[in-house]
């Protein structure tokens, strides 16, 4: 069966060869901090010169980073992918968008950010969103709006995922699903593959190690994602 609409899930795993902090660690913690203290909108009415200080040091990290070889596998296929291609990040770096500029991918493709974007910045009155490369300050005044003020263009815990819609509905025609360096505990992502499944839809997880839905795929490969992306991306027909 030729397959031809391609819905691929990445996260921290494909980043982190790269060289970008998967964030959480094994204590919960988000590199030092609680996320309850830098990942929320509470953490940033209350504190917001420590959220804005906590991006800005991620936004400076970014600039030292390379999309690595998973990254460019993932753009040379769907620059010769014939069918509908969308490719939903949880990841907040431009990894994706770098690899993809240097490799223009075929006309089925699409790119969303489910959980924001660390280089864009948001007003906090309109919702707007503007490219924000440098740092934030703690009372960053909005351009947009004279009552507003820039917050990072991250999604936070209790806020609503990017692209839902359009992610839904891709899912619910796709024909292969893939999940890449995921961890399978994060909803609603971790979800994805059960509606892939729902739509019957081949569903295989490429990651360093089993997930936590690892048994909801029809195929697992484990490894690291620079090793096992580029070769399964060299097996998908043309």
């Amino acid at each position: 069966m030729t397959r031809r609409n391609l819905v691929i899930l990445t996260g921290s795993g494909i980043s982190a060869e790269s060289g970008v902090p998967t964030f959480r660690a094994a204590d919960g913690l988000w590199e030092g901090h609680r996320v309850e203290d830098v990942a929320t909108p509470q953490a940033f009415a209350r504190d917001p010169a420590l959220v804005q200080d906590f991006y800005n040091q991620r936004r400076r990290h970014l600039v030292g980073v390379q999309p690595n070889a998973a990254h460019h596998a993932l753009a040379d296929l769907a620059a010769r992918w014939e069918g509908d291609f969308l490719l939903v990040t949880q990841n907040v770096d431009d990894l994706h968008d770098r690899a993809h500029a240097e490799t223009p991918p075929g006309r089925g493709f699409e790119l969303i950010h489910m959980h924001g974007e660390l280089l864009k910045a948001q007003c906090t009155a309109s919702g707007r969103v503007c490219d924000w490369p440098g740092d934030l300050a703690a009372d960053e005044p909005s351009p947009f709006h004279p009552a507003g003020r820039l917050r990072p263009h991250i999604v936070w815990f209790g806020e609503m995922p990017l692209g839902m819609d359009r992610i839904e509905r891709a899912l619910a025609a796709c024909d292969l699903f893939v999940s890449i360096g995921t961890s399978g505990a994060v909803y609603p992502a971790a979800g994805f593959v059960q509606q892939a499944r729902w739509a019957g839809a081949r569903t295989v997880e490429l990651n360093l190690e089993p997930s936590l839905g690892s048994r909801l795929f029809d195929e697992t490969r484990h490894g690291p994602a620079t090793e096992v992306v580029p070769v399964f991306v060299g097996e998908l027909p043309g």
